[in-house]
């Protein structure tokens, strides 16, 4: 399983796709990682175990909070026997900064292959496709440049909190990697979750597709079409 969550993860909505995510841990070591969250990851730690404890599910830290922690082999074996890894949201630049070409994502990258649930909400999303949007410069918040990222969704960026304020990044998006580039939008507490070889959307929003002017919105429950098979570089 993979999911691409929109924001606002571990608070309640999210339960669609996280009890399915609990489930795919199938009683395997179940982590968060905090890479993004510069600034506060006790904070995100914290707030996790709370969430995914309410949904019966005890998760640790998988801690990869610095480069060197990232080339660390403590973090390589954990990775290797979990049955779920999550990436909470922060700062989309900082989780790829930590992460690309690293030994510890080159061991999630192979769990997920062999059978560990992955999953991503906001900047831990963004990570998972072919690029993700960091600020063009600061201040302006919805201008917005492309990183290579880790790949794990090929040919597309994601805008998180679709519905509140992603859907301003289209433009900046469209300019920098060109108008026919597949942008997907999802909205807070929601997801895009590949599972038994198709995409869905879950949650209480939608995940709509972007590709030049065309927009396609897809509701809870219904069948995500258009978007590429998970294919990890």
């Amino acid at each position: 399983m993979l999911a691409l969550v929109g924001g606002d993860e571990f608070h309640s909505g999210n339960e669609q796709q996280d009890e399915l995510l609990r489930d795919a841990a199938a009683g395997r070591p179940a982590y968060v990682v905090a890479t993004a969250t510069r600034d506060a990851p006790e904070m995100a730690v914290r707030t996790a175990r709370r969430w995914f404890e309410s949904l019966g599910l005890a998760v640790e830290e998988l801690r990869l909070r610095t480069p060197g922690e990232a080339r660390g082999s403590a973090a390589v074996e954990q990775a290797r026997g979990a049955g779920l890894i999550y990436l909470c949201g922060g700062d989309p630049g900082r989780v790829v900064q930590v992460l690309r070409g690293s030994p510890a994502w080159d061991a999630i990258r192979d769990a997920w292959r062999g059978g560990c649930a992955l999953a991503g909400s906001s900047a831990g999303a963004m990570a998972l496709c072919r690029w993700t949007l960091v600020r063009r410069s600061f201040p302006g918040h919805t201008q917005r440049r492309p990183l290579d990222a880790l790949g794990m969704v090929p040919g597309c960026a994601l805008l998180p909190h679709y519905d509140t304020f992603g859907e301003r990044w289209i433009p900046s998006a469209q300019e920098e990697l060109g108008p026919d580039t597949l942008l997907i939008g999802v909205d807070e507490r929601s997801a895009a979750v590949w599972s038994d070889g198709s995409w869905r959307a879950l949650g209480p929003g939608a995940v709509t597709l972007v590709r030049g002017d065309e927009r396609r919105r897809f509701a809870s429950g219904q069948a995500i079409d258009g978007l590429p098979d998970p294919a990890p570089e």
